[in-house]
């Protein structure tokens, strides 16, 4: 690849205000942007709007972000009373983006809201509102921190305890989220789980014509000092896509309704 990477990152779809404005915006905390820039990538911010999908052929590499909750019509649930901030708009844009990436043969990074996504996409269901006392959910506006566990073997293991990936690991992390995984989506290994057995992280199974980095985790490392899980993304995507093998395998036309079962 004779350029830097250039990598998609999701966009909040929310109201924001600066200066003396108050508008429905599409924006992203500059720390996400900050390390893929570090890690020698160039970040292309992608606004939550049907066609997004078609900017990936331009892209070597997407990560998608956290934010508000997912719709629970999208998993077949009744909203609970405390899921807050849907925007079925931006969801609808995501799993273009994601459906598009994996026929693309390009690297995927999820983070907190794009983990849980990635799992809906697969057809798994969400739990809506976590039990407080296990650390997931810190005080509004913060980040707050507990340990999770990795598995041995796996590739975020690998990416996180490079020459001890055969050990149990241990490591705390950055976290605000109050939903998280209840059935898991076809296809996905859990890799990561917190003290309370929430599953904190995924990678998907290996499949013809998908990039090897496919994974995603419920914390939020752009809030953290440690880069390796962005850098790792960002050197994925600086060794091209892989080639889809099989005819036929390509995305869903871009504005048009993604499968939620990728």
């Amino acid at each position: 690849m004779s350029h830097p990477p250039v990598i998609g990152l999701s966009t909040y779809a929310e109201t924001a205000e600066w200066a003396a404005w108050r508008a429905p915006a599409a924006l992203l905390p500059t720390n996400y942007i900050d390390q893929i820039t570090e890690a020698g990538g160039v970040p292309v911010l992608l606004p939550p709007v049907p066609g997004v999908a078609t900017a990936l052929g331009r892209l070597d590499g997407l990560v998608l972000t956290g934010g508000g909750d997912l719709d629970p019509a999208g998993y077949g649930a009744e909203p609970d009373p405390r899921t807050s901030r849907v925007h079925p708009e931006r969801d609808q844009a995501e799993l273009e983006l994601l459906a598009a990436a994996l026929a693309d043969g390009l690297p995927v990074l999820g983070i907190c809201r794009g983990m849980q996504l990635f799992n809906v996409a697969r057809g798994g269901t969400l739990c809506q509102h976590l039990a407080s006392g296990a650390g997931h959910r810190p005080a509004p506006g913060t980040f707050g921190s507990h340990p999770v566990r990795l598995a041995p073997g796996s590739q975020l293991a690998s990416i996180l305890r490079p020459g001890d990936g055969q050990a149990d690991l241990t490591l705390a992390v950055p976290t605000a989220h109050h939903q998280g995984i209840a059935r898991l989506g076809d296809g996905l290994i859990p890799v990561a789980w917190a003290e309370d057995g929430l599953i904190e992280g995924v990678e998907l199974a290996p499949g013809p014509g998908q990039h090897p980095f496919i994974l995603a985790v419920q914390w939020h490392p752009e809030a953290s000092q440690d880069q390796r899980l962005m850098s790792a993304l960002v050197a994925a995507a600086a060794g091209g896509r892989v080639p889809v093998a099989a005819a036929g395998a390509g995305r869903a036309p871009a504005g048009q309704a993604a499968d939620r079962r990728l």
